[in-house]
């Protein structure tokens, strides 16, 4: 072998030490800007290999495609920090601070955003959201746990909040051979955090809360509720702590049926209507299940029906009980509304996407025996953009629906 040679081998062989060396044909979703890369991509791990650690990643040919994070233990083995040569330090912090510039581009005053969006943002495994002076975040990957320092670094030299609150709670954790973590990581936290979303006021708890502590991927359907209200008995099911409702009234809606499993967020959700000048004759909280609730009810006396449930498929395998929970809930509810209604529908499972989501409803309106027509689709809120590059970042779905 000519020096040559002996050079190349010896560059392949530094690779295979080093990085991480895709299969033959499997680098095109990376040189396309995807952030994941699945195990049944993965050709070999370097020497030394830990999880959660930070690699270059190659092609097959040698090409170095950028570097990420890798755990063993998923099938979504790696996700990307950053392409090409790009280290992943300097790409960190570029893609924190374009985040937080957007926001306050879109929303200069807003008192409750979405700051990181997880790959939306070139951070997978990041979420940070605004509330108030402070910060809550979640991780759900062992990569992203492990720069977690380094996070709180940036945000607290970026952001200067008075407070960063983690609630990890996510599923994905378990997985990533990670426990669930809540607790307060900087500053002092002073509950309720009281924020202002276009001129309505809300309570915000974090501790005991579902997601970061508030719904904050609905802004723009609050106000589609709050133009669409006006005259119209309400009903909000799966109604947490009130942002539907709140939005309701203030779009002059007569009255509103809060329903919820937890008594905890209605007592929220009565204190959020309060807070926002509402008496206690306009609106009501069922601490109910809203499948029972509907079930016992012969017929729906609301001119404006709105569904947004938990996510009934939290992983893949639930997709298909998920899909018989959505259309049943939604069945129930189109046999009983009256005619010239609306039904706001939604679903923020991951695994199923717009188009199962739609034929779902189709389902349940066929065998509802209704006639429905698709008024409006979700609009994004603009703190939750999806990236071109990555469509799988686009979870919630929604649907407007006009019944006669």
């Amino acid at each position: 072998m000519n020096s040559t040679g002996k050079a190349g081998k010896n560059r392949e062989n530094q690779r295979v030490r080093e990085g991480i060396v895709l299969k033959p044909g499997r680098e095109k979703s990376v040189l396309s800007r995807h952030h994941w890369i699945f195990s049944g991509a993965i050709q070999s791990y370097p020497e030394n290999f830990l999880n959660g650690g930070i690699y270059p990643v190659y092609s097959a040919a040698g090409q170095l495609l950028g570097h990420g994070y890798f755990n063993q233990k998923c099938s979504l083995a790696g996700r990307l920090l950053s392409f090409g040569a790009e280290e992943p330090e300097l790409a960190l912090k570029r893609n924190l601070q374009q985040a937080v510039q957007l926001r306050q581009r879109v929303y200069p005053q807003g008192q409750a955003v979405r700051l990181v969006n997880g790959e939306s943002d070139h951070l997978p495994g990041l979420v940070v959201d605004r509330y108030g002076p402070g910060l809550v975040i979640q991780v759900s990957t062992l990569g992203m746990e492990k720069i977690k320092d380094r996070i709180l670094d940036l945000l607290r030299d970026i952001l200067k909040p008075a407070y960063i609150y983690e609630k990890s709670l996510v599923p994905s954790r378990q997985e990533e051979g990670l426990s669930e973590f809540e607790g307060l990581l900087n500053g002092k936290l002073e509950e309720p955090i009281t924020v202002e979303e276009q001129g309505l006021k809300f309570n915000i708890y974090l501790t005991e809360s579902q997601k970061t502590g508030f719904f904050l991927d609905q802004r723009e359907m609050r106000q589609l509720v709050r133009t669409l209200a006006g005259g119209l008995d309400v009903l909000d099911g799966f109604s947490y702590t009130g942002g539907f409702a709140v939005a309701a009234l203030k779009g002059g809606a007569r009255r509103v049926d809060l329903v919820d499993y937890s008594k905890r967020a209605l007592e929220t959700a009565g204190a959020n209507l309060r807070l926002n000048g509402f008496s206690q004759d306009s609106f009501r909280l069922v601490n109910q299940d809203m499948f029972r609730f509907l079930e016992e009810r012969g017929h729906l006396e609301y001119g404006l029906v709105i569904l947004d449930p938990p996510a009934f498929a939290r992983k893949k395998a639930d997709e298909k009980q998920a899909v018989k929970a959505y259309r049943q809930l939604n069945r129930l509810a189109m046999e009983r509304m009256g005619p010239g209604s609306f039904l706001l529908t939604f679903s923020c499972s991951y695994y199923m996407d717009s188009q199962t989501f739609q034929k779902t409803i189709f389902q349940a309106a066929l065998e509802a025996g209704r006639e429905a027509r698709i008024i409006q689709r979700h609009r994004q809120a603009m703190d939750h953009p999806v990236s071109i590059f990555h469509p799988e970042s686009d979870y919630l779905k929604g649907l407007l629906l006009y019944l006669s």
